[in-house]
């Protein structure tokens, strides 16, 4: 494919411009990535008005996903933004106030958008909840929550979850266009699932519209992310995209961002054979540590998720062994370690990475487990909450008040409390548990 984007950038650079424009360095090298780093000058188009060069590129991007696909360089945060804004204009067109029901591990931009747009949420809590990283509900739950409310407007998945469980987006789908209802999918973690052998990436699964984060999966620079609207969502999603990122997005987005999301649409053939080539090393190598004695839990393939405790250390502690000799993973607590994959990891890094785990000698299991998730009730909406008078209290403290940040965990995952909800004490023994020593609150 054309890169429009890079070419213009690396062109205007050759020239040796004057540049009497934004940003300050001038194209100076000062960390050596100055000289492609540009603004909206002329023939460099607007990610916000886009005629030109970005226009260009975001087809050639929607024609490798099968959608209608716009870039982000604010990451998947700006698109749940524009998503939820989005959703909110299509129930407001067919002359409903906007309702959501959310399966209860969204990201905390989820929260924080439906604070700033005023948008009523339904939380979907899994039945028998271990752990607050996921939050595994069923086609046939999201059904019986649409047929007992029908006041509900669309709804919201967060798949991939961190440790790697994936919705049954396509059954979902198929209830909600039932009921008539519109689709979303947080898909931050899941940009990659649209190059496997067969793809199960939420817009061919029947989502409206989803969020790519593309930087985490794909060789994309921290920041680049993915708009998809589905050819069959509501026209009013196609039409206002724009503006609705706009309504969220910096003026001034990184051509940094850009270039590497432009450049992404020329290597998505050869990153698919890549895949297709390190998928099974993965498994075999997940098999290797399952042989070990390792509890790896069954994950989406670019997530290897260790549950520490039964091969007796704290994921904590496991990431600390793997940090002193630098390696680094994604995410760790007291009960899991997760480390997330590419195709670019070099077969060093397994060599080190396996050198390491298969190094450790096993321990006597852990049997300490986290406490029962929360279940707090709402006092105040989201919207009320952030907006009123709050303080800072030690946990210990808080037991009464209503919280007043954004969300209490590490996302995308259960929030241990939202704002709105008043804490009690299962709130606090998990506050305790997973080292949160401090809470926003607020009162009634």
């Amino acid at each position: 494919m054309s890169k429009p984007i890079c070419d213009f950038v690396r062109e205007y650079s050759k020239s040796e411009p004057s540049r009497f424009h934004m940003p300050g360095h001038k194209g100076k090298d000062f960390l050596g990535f100055e000289e492609l780093d540009i603004t909206e000058i002329d023939g460099a188009d607007n990610l916000f008005a886009p005629d030109g060069i970005i226009a260009e590129s975001e087809k050639n991007a929607s024609e490798a996903f099968g959608s209608k696909t716009f870039y982000s360089a604010g990451g998947s945060t700006l698109c749940i933004q524009a998503m939820l804004h989005l959703l909110s204009l299509h129930a407001f067109e067919e002359g409903k106030e906007p309702y959501v029901l959310a399966a209860r591990n969204a990201h905390k931009a989820f929260l924080n958008a439906c604070a700033l747009l005023g948008i009523k949420i339904k939380w979907l809590f899994p039945k028998n909840a271990s752990t607050y990283h996921s939050c595994r509900v069923t086609a046939e739950e999201i059904e019986n929550e649409l047929e007992n409310d029908g006041k509900i407007t669309a709804v919201y998945l967060t798949s991939p979850d961190y440790l790697g469980n994936t919705a049954d987006i396509e059954s979902v789908s198929e209830v909600c266009k039932k009921r008539g209802v519109t689709l979303a999918v947080d898909n931050a973690h899941g940009a990659y699932l649209k190059f496997l052998p067969q793809s199960r990436h939420p817009v061919d699964l029947g989502a409206d519209i989803c969020c790519d984060s593309a930087h985490k999966t794909l060789p994309v620079v921290t920041g680049g992310a993915y708009l998809h609207i589905a050819k069959s969502a509501p026209k009013i999603f196609m039409e206002r995209a724009v503006s609705s990122l706009s309504l969220f997005g910096s003026s001034s987005p990184s051509y940094l961002i850009l270039q590497s999301l432009d450049a992404m649409n020329d290597r998505f053939g050869l990153f698919k054979k890549e895949l297709e080539t390190f998928l099974p090393e993965v498994e075999i190598f997940k098999e290797k540590l399952r042989e070990h004695g390792f509890s790896v839990l069954q994950s989406e393939v670019l997530k290897i998720t260790l549950e520490t405790k039964s091969f007796g250390y704290t994921g904590e502690k496991l990431s600390e062994i793997l940090e002193k000799d630098g390696v680094f993973p994604e995410f760790y607590d007291p009960d899991y370690l997760v480390l997330m994959l590419s195709p670019y990891n070099k077969k060093e890094d397994f060599e080190k990475l396996s050198g390491l785990l298969f190094a450790l000698e096993k321990r006597p299991p852990i049997l300490k487990k986290a406490p029962p998730l929360p279940k707090p009730k709402t006092v105040l909406t989201p919207r009320e909450a952030i907006f009123k008078k709050s303080e800072v209290l030690p946990v210990q403290n808080c037991v009464g008040r209503i919280c007043a940040s954004a969300a209490i965990s590490c996302p995308p995952a259960i929030p241990l409390v939202v704002c709105g909800e008043r804490i009690d004490e299962s709130v606090v023994d998990s506050f305790l548990y997973y080292g949160i020593k401090e809470c926003a609150v607020t009162s009634e």
